[in-house]
């Protein structure tokens, strides 16, 4: 049954999540919400390491949910569940774009779906941001500040506006200085 539900679960946030990998975090934090299978906390890990490895970051964090809440079975039906409607997509706009490519309604749909994406990409960074430099936990209110993850936060921001690097120079810094600082 967990199968099934992954595969289902993950169609769904692959259906909607217009705007690449990271517009499936709200649907994530979601699903942590509403199913037993995934702890809420985890997800800031989660996307820390689908960040981390090559391809795209939401069958990553597809596959990863999947293989926590049901090994690799589970890894398998929520990567084809989320995969799948892009598939479907993607070839029914191939054979039918050259008809429908200069009409309106399909223009002002795109239209409509620019700022849709770029919401669920905003709050896919704020839910990111508030995971990784954010502890609710902590009981006093000061130490709910991550000062060290902060630190790397603003660092990185800053150095990756002045200095152009490969990302993945980045990401291996980042990790250098969190097992530095932690």
């Amino acid at each position: 049954m967990n199968i099934l539900l992954l595969a289902v679960e993950f169609f769904k946030i692959g259906l909607f999540s217009v705007g690449g990998g990271l517009a499936t975090l709200p649907f994530l934090y979601r699903f942590a919400e509403t199913h037993p299978l995934l702890d809420p906390a985890m997800i800031p890990d989660m996307l820390a390491v689908a960040e981390s490895l090559p391809g795209a970051i939401g069958i990553n964090l597809a596959i990863y949910t999947g293989f926590r809440c049901a090994g690799i079975p589970g890894a398998l039906a929520a990567g084809a569940g989320l995969a799948a409607p892009s598939i479907i997509i993607i070839l029914i706009i191939a054979r039918m774009f050259a008809a429908f490519r200069e009409n309106r309604a399909v223009q002002a749909a795109f239209t409509g779906l620019r700022p849709a994406a770029a919401g669920l990409l905003s709050a896919a960074f704020l839910l990111a941001l508030r995971g990784s430099l954010w502890n609710a936990e902590a009981a006093a209110w000061r130490e709910r500040i991550r000062l060290p993850e902060c630190g790397i936060f603003l660092a990185l921001f800053l150095l990756t506006r002045k200095i152009k690097l490969h990302p993945a120079i980045w990401i291996i810094l980042a990790g250098t200085a969190g097992v530095l600082l932690t």
